[in-house]
């Protein structure tokens, strides 16, 4: 099983002077930390305008910053909001591809659509149309990294003519895409476009199994036809993330943190909200009361805790054991969230390399040699039946006119040169 860490850069009110630069430069600091300690995944999202949620707004900023301080570690965009009124696809393409140079081939690219009326109104995207204009983009974006020139297009979302975009990517052909998935429905679309499923939603272990195999029986059916270049066969799952060897410690440091983010979603959705006066945290503790002394004292009545990802190392080992059985290939953990402090997001990181880590990552390379002898029958037949873009002969590139033509550029040369050397020898 793999392990990646995953960024909303959250900020509850009150903010303070200084709060969002010290916000974004421990978030580096974590990522330099599980990248040293072994985490194979960081993932970093967009959104615009969510107060308090989320000040994620410029991810490929905030990734390139880590790929200068890291060696190791894979950097996801989860994800890149793809449709064009958000980012132009060929602007996506360049700065995926140049991600990828600068970070040696470690960039995945998940791609989103955006959920809120305050980022698809802002942004003039109908909530009826997103779901088809972020899969055009992104398979748009797909055939700009790989061919040259691209041929151009004409779609719903946006046309571009023939250009070559540049760079292209280390990673050959693209990097390997995935999708936001949040319900079953999601999922489905995930599998059906031969993309990883970023799953997130906070899930059982049988309903985590339930969609495991929902999308791997798609991947293997004849309902795969690739929205790339390539297939990526993973489901990736976001899970609470706070442990101490104490468990009511894991519960106050982690809890109230962690249902914030899920109360900070729903009300972003389900609400009115002012933009720049929201007061989402004191809100919500207001609602949210004692239940974290609540729960505390209930787990210390029992010998085993199911905490979801909060608690001790053994519970977090049965956590664990639990999404692996059921077929998830990669947690993602929400550390950062709510106000939980630099200092106890780096000693839970430490604390799950050091005493759990180890024994999910031992066996991880075997286990994912033999998912890729069962499914590469499967991959090869979904990526014949993909329609592909045809790239263009060099006779069929049409020529971009110039608008000086080459006699007018020349003769303004020679009289710039020579007014210029006339300059020289005084003659002005």
């Amino acid at each position: 099983m793999r392990f990646g860490v995953f960024y909303e850069l959250q900020l509850p009110r009150p903010w303070a002077e200084g709060d969002e630069h010290r916000l974004f430069k421990e978030a580096l600091e974590q990522v330099v930390l599980a990248d040293r300690l072994g985490f194979d995944y960081a993932w970093d999202v967009e959104h615009h305008f969510l107060d308090e949620y989320s000040h994620s707004s410029a991810p490929e900023v905030f990734l390139a910053a880590a790929a200068a301080r890291t060696s190791r570690i894979r950097l996801g965009h989860g994800i890149r909001q793809v449709i064009p009124n958000y980012n132009h696809p060929a602007r996506t393409a360049e700065g995926l591809a140049t991600l990828d140079l600068l970070s040696d081939g470690r960039v995945e690219f998940g791609i989103g659509e955006g959920a809120t009326r305050l980022e698809l109104g802002a942004f003039g995207i109908s909530a009826r149309s997103k779901r088809a204009l972020a899969l055009e983009a992104a398979e748009q974006i797909c055939n700009m990294m790989t061919l040259t020139p691209y041929p151009g297009f004409e779609g719903e979302g946006f046309s571009m003519p023939c250009r070559n975009v540049l760079p292209k990517p280390l990673q050959k052909p693209h990097p390997p895409l995935w999708m936001a998935c949040t319900n079953r429905e999601t999922i489905k679309a995930a599998a059906r476009n031969g993309v990883g499923a970023l799953a997130f939603s906070f899930l059982d272990p049988d309903e985590a199994r339930s969609w495991s195999r929902i999308y791997y029986d798609i991947i293997k059916s004849e309902e795969c036809v690739p929205l790339g270049w390539s297939v990526n066969a993973n489901i990736a799952m976001v899970s609470a993330f706070s442990m101490h060897a104490d468990r009511a410690e894991a519960i106050r440091r982690g809890q109230d943190n962690f249902e914030f983010f899920r109360y900070a979603q729903q009300r972003l959705v389900a609400e009115d909200f002012v933009p720049g006066y929201s007061n989402m945290w004191a809100d919500f503790r207001a609602k949210r009361g004692d239940a974290s002394d609540r729960l505390i004292q209930a787990a210390l009545s029992r010998a085993e805790y199911d905490g979801a990802g909060i608690g001790t190392p053994d519970d977090m080992r049965r956590h664990l054991a639990s999404l692996q059985d059921a077929g998830v290939d990669q947690v993602i953990f929400m550390q950062q969230a709510g106000r939980n402090p630099h200092t106890n997001i780096c000693e839970s990181l430490e604390l799950f390399a050091a005493e759990v880590m180890p024994e999910f990552a031992r066996d991880v390379a075997a286990r994912e040699a033999a998912k890729a002898t069962e499914l590469a029958p499967f991959i090869e037949a979904a990526l014949a039946r993909k329609p592909r873009m045809a790239p263009l002969e060099a006779h069929e590139v049409p020529v971009v006119r110039a608008s000086v033509k080459a006699a007018t550029f020349d003769a303004q040369r020679q009289r710039q040169l020579a007014e210029a050397a006339a300059a020289e020898r005084g003659e002005r």
